[in-house]
């Protein structure tokens, strides 16, 4: 995470303008509430240069707030039929990679901030009563701090398979370590686990990672999964699923694990049946048109 603000951006720091947003269509046999977590987090809110508005198709009545995590949230309700949700803005990022801090130390439980112990405990994907005497025997002897999280983040990277196919929207943490695949929110859970069990707080993240900097081709864009870890006072980014520094992260929502940032939560039944995500190098775009679907 870059806690600078964007004030602190300087000219001489590469910078990537980005299209980012995405284009979500819904089947809803029945006008149905729902509840969408689409939009750049508020700490990141200063970076757009146009804001990622939240648009429905057709237009309904929309009502926005803030969770208990401080994720900017939005709810409405969906006409039955075809309806879609669609964002689009135009973001200005550091161009620099997540922040790495070696020497970033472990506290001692009785001295973390209170608004981090939340983030110590179990949580519906995240089941450290399971996972602690593992965690334990695996981790026990790596030096605290940094190290120890990055030791985390190699042992799910190279113990975990990356399998589209094999998602699941009710996996837990100790059912990828018995499994050994997943997707990026598996990793992420894992790594999560296995922090909070060794008294590292650990909050799971979501949002927008692009491609810039890695080897094409590239696969299409999609929602990304990781984690921020507390170490030495502050949060930092771990990504087990990639598990090196990568350049355009864009965060979206953050909580205990998956249960508390859905991308869309429907209160009925539904069906998804276009999911598209962009980001773009906006350098040369002018940004006039929203990006055409993904086949």
């Amino acid at each position: 995470m870059d806690d600078r603000k964007p004030s602190e951006f300087h000219d001489n720091t590469p910078g990537i303008r980005m299209r980012i947003g995405c284009r979500l269509r819904y089947q809803l046999t029945q006008p149905t509430p729902l509840v969408a977590m689409l939009n750049v987090h508020y700490s990141r809110f200063g970076d757009l240069e146009r804001a990622d508005y939240l648009v429905t198709d057709p237009s309904v009545p929309l009502e926005s707030y803030r969770d208990g995590y401080g994720n900017w949230c939005t709810r409405m309700v969906a006409p039955a039929g075809d309806f879609t949700l669609t964002t689009d803005g135009i973001f200005r990022d550091t161009g620099l990679p997540d922040p790495v801090a070696p020497d970033a130390a472990q506290q001692a439980v009785e001295d973390l901030p209170f608004d981090t112990l939340v983030y110590l405990l179990g949580s519906r994907y995240c089941d450290t009563d399971v996972l602690s005497e593992e965690a334990w025997r695996l981790f026990e002897d790596t030096p605290p701090g940094w190290a120890r999280v990055q030791a985390i983040c190699d042992f799910v990277h190279l113990s975990v398979s990356f399998d589209y196919m094999q998602a699941s929207a009710t996996r837990t943490a100790s059912q990828t370590l018995s499994g050994r695949q997943g997707v990026c929110r598996d990793f992420a859970h894992l790594a999560i686990a296995f922090c909070r069990c060794m008294n590292i707080p650990a909050r799971y993240c979501t949002g927008y990672l692009s491609e810039f900097g890695q080897p094409e081709p590239h696969a299409p864009d999609d929602f990304a999964a990781w984690m921020e870890v507390f170490l030495g006072g502050r949060w930092w980014v771990f990504d087990p699923r990639n598990n090196s520094p990568r350049f355009g992260r864009i965060l979206i929502a953050r909580g205990r694990d998956a249960s508390d940032v859905p991308l869309t939560q429907t209160f009925g039944p539904s069906t998804l049946t276009h999911f598209d995500v962009w980001t773009w190098d906006a350098k040369n775009d002018p940004a006039e048109a929203a990006p055409g679907s993904r086949k």
